[in-house]
Order: C-alpha cells, then sequence, then structure tokens
C-alpha cells in the first residue's frame, strides 16, 4: 500500500506497449463489489481465495501484461512460489522506506478503508512496520527489488526497464 504500484504499472505497461491491469479492480469487476465489502461481507479467506483464482486466471491468458497486485498477495498461499517458478512472470518489489510510506499513507489515509481508523501518524507507522516484516519474506523473492525512495515515478520505470533488458 503506498509503493506506486498502480502508478509505476501503469507507466511501465505504457513503456512496454503492454496492457495494464490492477488485480484489486479486477476482482471488484468480477465480484461486482468492492474489496472492502468483500473482506466485510465474506471475510478475507473468501477474498484470498477467489484473489488467487483470478490472478490464476489472468496469468493462463497470452496477453503481455503488467499487473499491480495487492500488497498481500504474494503472501497467500503458494502465490509467491508459483509466481516466482513461471518463466513467463518477472516480478517487482517497490521497496519504499518506512517513513516514506507513513508520509505518503497519511496523506491519503480516509480514502483506504484498512487504514483510515488510525488516527496519528505513529499509529499509521506500527501498522505499517508490521506488516512489512510480516510480508517482507515474500516481498524479497521479487525477480526485481528496486529501492524506490527519492525516485519519480519516470526514473523507476526506466530502472526497471534496465533491470529487465
Amino acid at each position: 500500500m503506498g509503493s506506486g504500484k498502480s502508478t509505476i504499472g501503469a507507466a511501465l505497461a505504457k513503456a512496454l506497449s503492454f496492457q495494464f491491469m490492477d488485480l484489486d479492480h479486477y476482482i471488484e469487476q468480477a465480484e461486482g463489489s468492492s474489496i472492502t465489502d468483500l473482506f466485510q461481507q465474506k471475510g478475507e479467506l473468501y477474498f484470498r481465495r477467489k484473489e488467487e483464482s483470478y490472478l490464476a486466471q489472468l496469468l493462463s491468458t497470452s496477453e503481455k501484461l503488467v499487473l499491480a497486485t495487492g500488497g498481500g498477495t504474494p503472501c497467500y498461499g503458494t502465490i509467491a512460489a508459483d509466481l516466482k517458478n513461471n518463466p513467463d512472470v518477472v516480478t517487482v518489489y517497490l521497496k519504499h522506506s518506512l517513513d516514506t510510506l507513513t508520509t505518503r499513507l497519511y496523506a491519503d489515509k480516509n480514502t483506504r478503508p484498512l487504514i483510515a481508523h488510525l488516527d496519528s501518524e505513529e499509529l499509521l507507522n506500527d501498522f505499517i512496520r508490521k506488516h512489512l516484516f510480516e510480508r517482507s519474506y515474500y516481498y524479497n523473492q521479487a525477480s526485481i527489488v528496486l529501492d524506490c525512495d527519492r525516485l519519480t515515478p519516470n526514473q523507476v520505470v526506466e530502472k526497471i526497464l534496465l533491470a529487465l533488458f
């Protein structure tokens, strides 16, 4: 959350002449419900199973695709390993410092249901720290791990392109 997956993904797709897809938006369209409502009404396990299923659908197409996943996607089931072992998939971890993520997310926390209730930067910082700690094992399995602090979106895309080619 807050790493720039959708912004960078769309710009990278344009640079590569690929299609761009945000997995969360794809799920919302397919399910006819928001991610927040899916979590509240059907639970996280239902959501994670659907997420895995829709991801498999997207990966089975022959379309050239840049896909922005949710932050929790690679942490569920065998998704991280499946992505890593797929020769047609290159994964990218857009790595930011805890302070950068806190600053970015605090500015627009009211538009993000998972963090809207956190009413101080300190609480948000603790939330992010916990999630990064829990997820770092999965994130660091990415094909490309890119430190994005102090880089513009164009610079991030440029670095990804250099790493790909």
